[in-house]
């Protein structure tokens, strides 16, 4: 005995019409609904004669004060920023050479350097008298074959001694010149005069001959022992070309630490004397710098 199942979907007519249309708008009917709007194209005339109105001055239409009419955004930008250069460049030209402007501008600048430069100059002589700016040059008294001698050794000497400029060190030696001394004693004296001024690193071979309290060296540290007074860090030589010295290094003036052998240049160092020698103090004033350490070029 068999049997047979028949299964059947029963579909409504409108669901049959959507169903023919493929998604198409139908009626009720089923026929496909068609859109009789006209779609309107322009000609090529039509195309060019809108172009042609569109550039045309008298075809724009005025919309905003403030908009270029008949160019893009990008155009427009790029007028703006054009105009404003030119505007600017002209504005530069004209205010720029009004009535010689630039050249009152130079001289006022020039005026205003040169006061500065005379000002500097005067506070300098209170150090130093060599660099007064009231006091004329001698080198104008000098004659032609002097002249040419001051500047060859003020060439030499200013090799030799750090932070002095030829110039300085040519006026010096014209006024030592024109004091009498002949060429050789006037280079001799000038050099020993601007080797211990102050400022500069003076040999400690010269200590002696300094007339200041505070002075600058530059050596080796050749030995070093024991403090006798707990008030004291470090004691010992320091020794260059010229000769040795002691130098004491006091606890308050917290100084850097030095050893034996090593390069030491101190600034403002007390100059005192020590059983009838002279000797040095680092003190809170002082300074202590090392030319050598941490040279990794030279490791």
């Amino acid at each position: 005995m068999s049997s047979k199942h028949v299964t059947s979907n029963v579909v409504s007519v409108d669901e049959q019409a959507f169903e023919q249309s493929d998604g198409r708008a139908v009626d009720e009917d089923g026929f496909e609904v068609v859109d009789e709007t006209p779609e309107f194209q322009p000609t090529v005339q039509m195309e060019i004669q809108a172009k042609v109105d569109a550039n045309h001055p008298n075809g724009m239409v005025d919309t905003s004060e403030e908009r270029i009419y008949g160019v893009t955004l990008e155009q427009e930008e790029r007028i703006r920023a054009r105009e404003a250069e030119l505007e600017r460049i002209s504005a530069r030209a004209t205010f720029g050479t009004q009535e010689g402007r630039e050249m009152r501008t130079r001289d006022v600048v020039a005026q205003q350097s040169a006061a500065r430069r005379v000002e500097f100059q005067r506070r300098a002589a209170s150090v130093n008298p060599v660099f007064d700016p009231d006091c004329p040059d001698p080198r104008v008294e000098l004659s032609r074959e002097q002249l040419a001698a001051v500047n060859t050794q003020a060439m030499r000497l200013s090799q030799k001694l750090n932070g002095w400029s030829q110039a300085a060190v040519s006026r010096r030696l014209a006024e030592v010149v024109l004091d009498g001394k002949d060429m050789m004693s006037a280079v001799v004296s000038v050099f020993e005069e601007l080797q211990t001024a102050p400022g500069q690193v003076v040999p400690i071979g010269r200590l002696e001959d300094v007339n200041r309290r505070e002075v600058s060296i530059e050596g080796r540290v050749e030995t070093l022992w024991t403090p006798s007074h707990s008030a004291i860090s470090q004691v010992g030589l320091i020794a260059d070309d010229s000769g040795r010295t002691r130098v004491t290094i006091w606890e308050k003036s917290d100084a850097p630490w030095i050893e034996e052998g090593e390069k030491v240049r101190i600034h403002g160092a007390a100059r005192n004397w020590y059983e009838g020698r002279v000797s040095l103090a680092v003190t809170g004033w002082s300074d202590i710098c090392f030319p050598e350490r941490d040279r990794w070029w030279d490791a």
